[in-house]
């Protein structure tokens, strides 16, 4: 089939930019959909947790199956299940529907996600490569900029349904589409590594399991206890099953490169501060500032617009200073500005969090896209959705696992309402607690990205010393 470029940027750029805002979109309506559906905390807080849950544990999957059966049609299915599971989510009536409903959209955006870098990288060689990621970050920045207010003008609007029917309609928009798309794979084809992904699966979302549910039954409570215990006895089996084939999902001999560590541990630490941030300060100034889901929506921009411009900024920064001063300010930037945001309280004005919450931003923003070119620029092309698969798992792990911790603590403070008394009090034990394992990973960082040596040849033109920029979503974005 011939290849469609323009069409490829398309409908890559509109899937991605989906990604966050059903992540953002859904953590504003939370609260409306408590009131709305009758559920306790722990069942709300699966609506978040189990699209993100889902995400992380199916990347690796997802991306093995792009490589061997098509990136063009793991494209297609993801976006296919996504938007399906959206317009299940708006019609759900009770809060066990409407959660599995957002699990199993997890496990779209996890095929379309890892499809989409794969796409990109087949489509756009050579330089066109670099600037076409430099707008996937974009993209990415688009999705966290706007999807808190967007979200929160379709909640005033047409109700808290509204936030998962609109990403929905635009996926079958990216759905009509895919016919255009080429199909690439990978030359010779391998097995899927069918006990790895249970393992890993296995182990994260039992992990989640025991801190969404460990407030809410307590934490010595014999189910939670088998769930941690659990979790890490599937983590054990999952690296002695991935150690041990020839054809691993994720390869663990690149944890030898102390340069690859560094760039997972930069992108797992900044998002385990801002996808937790975005996913509760909606709560906070709705149910404790008093604010409206607009007006909350519109506060969050301060501190997702600078992921709108900045990932181009970060690019030509590399090209100056070099990949590694940039990971490591991108990384002590958001340490302070979660510190900085402990000014927050019940009788804060949206212009008073203007400064922590923009320097937070500005620290994400730098590093967006950069880390996931880095990484995906360690294996052959041939596998480069596994590749991508790879960081993304370790960012949507960490953001998930750190939802679930925070979410956890607020719970505990609060007693389960998610408002003061304790709400203040729990968020800025959380804030201080992020600006301190930030403040320690910039270290760590530093001393893993300054070895050059340890990096893999650069496939972009001599001209960028690193690899070519590319991003993918967090939940990444994302988030």
């Amino acid at each position: 089939m011939r290849n469609h470029p323009a069409v490829v940027l398309v409908a890559v750029l509109l899937s991605t930019i989906l990604l966050p805002v059903s992540l953002t979109g859904a953590s504003v309506a939370l609260p409306d959909i408590g009131r709305d559906l009758d559920a306790g905390l722990a069942a709300v807080q699966w609506v978040v947790n189990g699209y993100n849950a889902t995400f992380a544990a199916c990347m690796l999957a997802a991306g093995a199956l792009a490589d061997l059966f098509g990136r063009r049609l793991l494209f297609a299915v993801g976006v296919a299940l996504y938007a399906g599971c959206g317009l299940a989510g708006a019609f759900a009536t009770d809060i066990v529907l409407l959660d599995l409903a957002r699990a199993l959209a997890g496990v779209g955006a996890a095929a379309a996600a890892t499809s989409a870098g794969g796409l990109l990288a087949e489509s756009f060689p050579g330089r066109a490569r670099a600037r076409v990621f430099g707008l996937f970050g974009t993209a990415l920045g688009v999705g966290l900029a706007f999807g808190p207010s967007v979200a929160g003008l379709l909640i005033e609007g047409f109700g808290w349904r509204a936030v998962f029917a609109g990403p929905a309609l635009l996926a079958l928009v990216v759905l009509g589409l895919t016919p255009l798309l080429p199909e690439s794979r990978q030359p010779h084809r391998g097995r899927i590594d069918w006990l790895g992904a249970v393992t890993f699966t296995g182990a994260l979302l039992l992990g989640i399991v025991g801190f969404v549910q460990g407030p809410e039954t307590g934490w010595t409570d014999p189910a939670i206890v088998l769930a941690f215990a659990g979790s890490v006895l599937l983590l054990a089996a999952f690296v002695r099953v991935e150690r041990r084939r020839p054809d691993p999902m994720f390869d663990l001999a690149l944890l030898a490169r102390p340069r690859f560590v560094g760039i997972l541990l930069a992108a797992a630490t900044i998002v385990a501060v801002l996808v937790p941030l975005l996913v509760y300060l909606p709560s906070y100034l709705t149910t404790v500032v008093g604010l409206g889901p607009g007006a909350a929506g519109a506060t969050l921009i301060l501190l997702t617009a600078p992921t709108l411009v900045l990932p181009l900024l970060g690019a030509a920064l590399v090209r100056r200073v070099g990949a590694p001063v940039v990971i490591v300010t991108s990384v002590a930037v958001v340490a302070v500005g979660a510190a900085w945001t402990t000014v927050i309280g019940p009788d804060s004005a949206p212009l008073s969090l203007a400064a922590p919450l923009l320097t937070m931003g500005v620290g994400v923003g730098l590093s967006m896209g950069l880390l996931d070119g880095l990484a995906i620029g360690s294996v052959e092309p041939a596998r480069a959705a596994t590749g991508a698969a790879m960081i993304n798992t370790a960012r949507l792990a960490s953001e998930t696992v750190a939802i679930a911790v925070v979410g956890a603590v607020l719970a505990t403070t609060t007693g389960g309402r998610l408002a003061d008394p304790g709400f203040t009090g729990g968020l800025h034990a959380v804030l201080w607690t992020m600006a301190g394992v930030a403040l320690l990973a910039v270290g760590v960082v530093t001393l893993l990205v300054r070895d050059r040596a340890a990096a893999p040849p650069p496939p972009a033109p001599a001209a960028t010393p690193d690899p070519p920029v590319a991003a993918t979503p967090p939940g990444e974005r994302p988030r």
